[in-house]
């Protein structure tokens, strides 16, 4: 590894208002290696980055590229100081081939020649290791392929220092695998490469030096070599924290919901829901695992009432009156008088699950303004719930009355979770919970869920990192294009199994 400096950042500091998101960040990244950033929510790894790429402006600082100082005001200045980003939101045209985005806003003199264009961009595939058709349309792509378009993109304009946030969110193990060896040719290659994540085993897989700020400062900078994920989480947290999943075994599993052949489809006539059937049960934790956009989402909006299936049956076995009630067709607010208190954290949490501009009170609220029988609501009760859990998730805020729309994404995350796991629910369906949380409040999350599991809760989970799916669910159903491709064991499966189910064609097919 080469110990010439490719970035260098001295006493850099960022304000928005009163708030202080870097505080003097000395950071220096070499040419030929692998830097992993890790942080906690709101420790300024982002905002660090976007100062590098241009997006923000330092208040106080210097920034030295190959040794010299330079200012970086615009994106453009970036790419002229050989700086690209790879964003976890794509900013590609659907409709524009692989090619067209690539050079689109290049800059490069001269009329396009997008045959020509076409070669250069294989050149830097078969260079670097990535698997793309030049000619194929984004909106023909999978995640991964649409990520990799971003990456050539950045080193079609000549970048020689890449960042990267949150690069495998939404890849498969073998994704992340294919991913993690092209960037070690980038790195063979003398580039710099910059990798912000939040998963542990990637950071001690990947990376050659870790570096770590929290509530704005820089803690410090270790070799992956020489450290470990207990010792990570505390420069990160500034405490010993626990990273096992008590998972406890089912106890008297009884089908909690029953989801028997349900088909969606929407009305351009695009089916996302393709005969789906399994049982949720409760005391146990069902998994549901699949790359971005197979459905996931749509499922747990049909049974919370929110869209109605096109045909098929969800049954629920209610623990009260010992009935078999039919969700189908019915809305949320039928489904709950029946008695079903299905607890929905959806993936847009302020778009679906809070009101922004209410505050936490008032968001506590919002389950039980119906009940009210007066022209006065009752708040002692959602007052006490606000605080219960502004202290028990350790919700950063001035207080219960500050407006959801000024927290960060985590905590109003917090806010969401709390709020419906203390609904009492028989079925907690939980959309991506710890999406944008640290490492100390997921786990937070995760034990929540396993304490509502043991009290004959049944959970359906819908996560993103396989790791946490196989330590914390007791069965997985892996859902690929709208259809069931697995039904396993959370306990025997491995993570290689459950991503090759996840990339599965076989339609309608269901292991047990």
């Amino acid at each position: 590894m080469s110990s010439t400096a490719a970035i260098e950042l001295k006493n850099i500091t960022k304000t928005f208002g009163s708030v202080v998101a870097n505080n003097n960040i000395c950071l220096t990244v070499n040419k030929g290696e692998i830097l992993s950033i890790l942080g906690e929510n709101g420790s300024g790894k982002t905002t660090l980055m976007n100062m590098i790429s241009g997006i923000y402006f330092p208040d106080h600082g210097q920034i030295f590229v190959d040794g010299k100082e330079a200012i970086i005001a615009s994106p453009k200045d970036a790419f002229d100081y050989k700086i690209g980003m790879i964003h976890q939101h794509f900013k590609l045209v659907d409709v524009f081939s692989a090619t067209e985005n690539i050079i689109l806003g290049s800059g490069k003199k001269g009329k396009y020649n997008l045959k020509k264009s076409a070669e250069e961009v294989k050149e830097i595939s078969e260079k670097y290791g990535f698997d793309i058709d030049p000619f194929k349309k984004i909106y023909e792509m999978s995640v991964s392929e649409k990520q990799t378009v971003e990456i050539i993109k950045v080193l079609y304009r000549g970048a020689d220092i890449l960042i990267l946030d949150e690069p495998t969110a939404v890849l498969t193990p073998q994704e992340t695998e294919k991913l993690f060896s092209v960037l070690r040719r980038m790195k063979e290659n003398g580039k710099a490469v910059i990798v912000i994540t939040h998963k542990l085993h990637e950071v001690l897989e990947i990376s050659d030096r870790v570096s770590v700020l929290r509530k704005g400062e820089y803690i410090g900078t270790v070799n992956t070599c020489d450290t470990t994920e207990s010792e990570l989480t505390e420069m990160m947290v500034g405490k010993k924290i626990s990273l096992n999943i008590e998972r406890s075994e089912p106890k008297d599993p009884v089908d909690r919901i029953v989801v028997k052949n349900v088909n969606y489809t929407t009305r351009d006539g695009v089916a996302l829901l393709n005969n789906i059937s399994f049982e949720a049960r409760s005391g146990e934790i069902l998994g549901i695992a699949g790359i971005a956009g197979s459905g996931q989402r749509e499922l747990l909006e049909t049974i919370a009432g929110l869209i109605h299936p096109s045909s098929g049956e969800i049954l629920y076995n209610n623990p009260q009156t010992g009935e078999v009630d039919n969700l189908r067709d019915k809305t949320p607010l039928q489904i709950r008088e029946l008695g079903v208190r299905l607890s929905f954290v959806p993936e847009d949490r302020l778009g679906m699950g809070l009101v922004g501009n209410m505050d936490i009170v008032d968001n506590m609220m919002l389950r039980s303004y119906s009940k009210g029988n007066t022209m006065f609501l009752e708040r002692k009760e959602p007052r006490d719930l606000a605080k219960k859990i502004i202290d028990e998730l350790e919700v950063v805020t001035p207080d219960a009355n500050t407006p959801v729309r000024k927290l960060s994404g985590g905590n109003v995350q917090k806010v969401l979770v709390g709020r419906e796991i203390a609904s009492a629910p028989t079925v907690l369906m939980a959309a991506y919970p710890v999406r944008g949380l640290d490492i100390n409040s997921s786990y937070l999350i995760y034990n929540l869920l396993n304490q509502q599991k043991e009290n004959g809760v049944a959970v359906v989970f819908v996560g993103e990192d396989l790791d946490v799916l196989l330590e914390l669910c007791d069965r997985i159903m892996v859902i690929s294009s709208g259809n069931i491709t697995g039904m396993v064991d959370a306990r025997t499966v491995t993570k290689e199994e459950v991503g090759l189910l996840m990339t599965k064609s076989n339609r309608g097919e269901k292991d047990e």
